[in-house]
């Protein structure tokens, strides 16, 4: 099968597209014929260091997948060959989603929403299951509340601004001004500018913050928190302030979730949640898009064409 590897730890040119042997799924497992690839931060992370991914004796980047069932193994009920699949195998071990076929266990996919092409439901597993796991099973946001997320455009957090929306929030979201009328149209209730202004004087007594940036704005969302509020960090363990007081934090790392995707695809059936593609590329120019990624000015997602 083709597959883009890692030829080495190190820029978008270490992706080289090659032939290797197609895997074969073993207990549990089904064998899906990729259609579709998204492409995640976490990608480019770690195809620049190894990060810390359990890869396998080809390294193979990629966990976002949307395609047809191949072939299952024994003891799997769920599907059969010819359903149509998405999901995130494996995280945070290789699935090698940026090839031809991919393995998993059987419960790290779901039926594909019907009203979405392979593309769109490549572009929901990693980063809807983000921001669904953050809002709903780590904050457990309800109607009502009052949400902060900021990167609101971004690949996770477009998906969060529908989702805390479809639980009944009150959504609030950071964003440049020209990304504003797209949030809107995704249901974000207010909307601020941080290369204008300070969020942090705009609003406060707030429930939920979810912080996809890192770095010292976690610690400056701690200000808009009313007590007993909960700040979800993303990026890493060490971007959770040290000094909260009165409040809930702490690190969230997305994991393979077959009653989360269901949700989701539920979600997207109900046309409450859509996936925002910001560029659609070949297999073969993995490179490319893990360059675009790296520039941080996407809106949405990236996706990888392979079927």
């Amino acid at each position: 099968m083709r597959a883009v590897v890692v030829s080495e730890w190190g820029g978008p040119e270490v992706l080289t597209e090659t032939e290797i042997e197609r895997p074969e799924p073993g207990l549990n497992e089904i064998l899906v014929r990729v259609h579709a690839a998204g492409v995640n931060p976490v990608d480019w992370k770690t195809r620049a260091t190894g990060g810390l991914i359990a890869w396998g004796e080809v390294p193979i980047v990629g966990w976002d997948v949307s395609g047809t069932v191949e072939a299952v193994g024994p003891g799997v009920t769920l599907y059969a060959p010819g359903d149509e699949v998405y999901g995130m195998p494996s995280f945070p071990r290789q699935a090698g989603g940026y090839a031809e076929y991919v393995v998993g266990p059987a419960r790290h996919f779901a039926r594909k929403p019907a009203s979405l092409d392979h593309a769109e439901a490549a572009a929901l597993p990693l980063a809807a299951l983000t921001a669904w796991q953050a809002l709903v099973d780590t904050a457990g946001v309800s109607s009502g509340q009052r949400v902060l997320i900021h990167a609101a455009a971004g690949g996770v957090g477009h998906f969060a601004v529908q989702i805390a929306k479809a639980l009944g929030a009150y959504v609030i979201g950071t964003a440049s001004e020209a990304k504003h009328g797209l949030l809107r149209e995704l249901g974000a209730d207010e909307l601020i500018d941080y290369r204008s202004a300070d969020f942090a004087e705009a609003v406060s007594d707030l429930d939920v913050v979810i912080d996809s940036i890192g770095g010292d704005n976690g610690k400056h969302s701690l200000k808009v928190l009313k007590p007993g509020g909960h700040l979800v960090t993303l990026p890493s363990p060490d971007d959770v302030p040290a000094d909260a007081t009165g409040v809930h934090t702490g690190w969230t790392l997305v994991e393979p979730d077959y009653r989360g995707l269901v949700q989701i695809a539920a979600l997207v059936e109900e046309g409450k949640l859509r996936p925002v593609i910001d560029t659609v590329l070949p297999l073969s120019e993995a490179a490319k898009a893990h360059e675009i990624g790296e520039r941080g000015r996407t809106t949405g997602k990236i996706v990888l064409t392979v079927a």
